[in-house]
């Protein structure tokens, strides 16, 4: 499928974008040579091919699930400007 200068002018408008009549012809290029690229991979038969949960065949390595950290809530509670039951107060942003 190939666009005409006038589609990538008319888009342009639309789409509020500042192309003028030298950049135009050069996005007009541009875009035209990906609308036949993905026409060329459309045209790829596809039927036979199973299709991949992740294109690579890798296994992830776990970590164990261990408690690293210490807590620290009553201390980082502390310090905070205001608290209430255990958890943070804000002041009201939105009316």
């Amino acid at each position: 499928m190939a666009l005409e200068q006038s589609d990538v002018e008319k888009i342009a408008q639309l789409a509020r974008l500042d192309v003028d009549a030298n950049e135009a012809q050069e996005v007009t290029k541009r875009i035209s040579s990906i609308l036949e690229l993905i026409d060329q991979m459309q045209d790829v038969d596809t039927k036979n091919i199973a299709p991949l949960a992740h294109p690579f065949d890798a296994i992830q390595r776990l970590r164990p699930d261990e408690v690293t950290e210490t807590d620290q809530r009553e201390y980082l509670q502390s310090i905070a400007p205001a608290t209430q039951d255990g958890l943070y107060l804000v002041p009201k942003v939105i009316e």
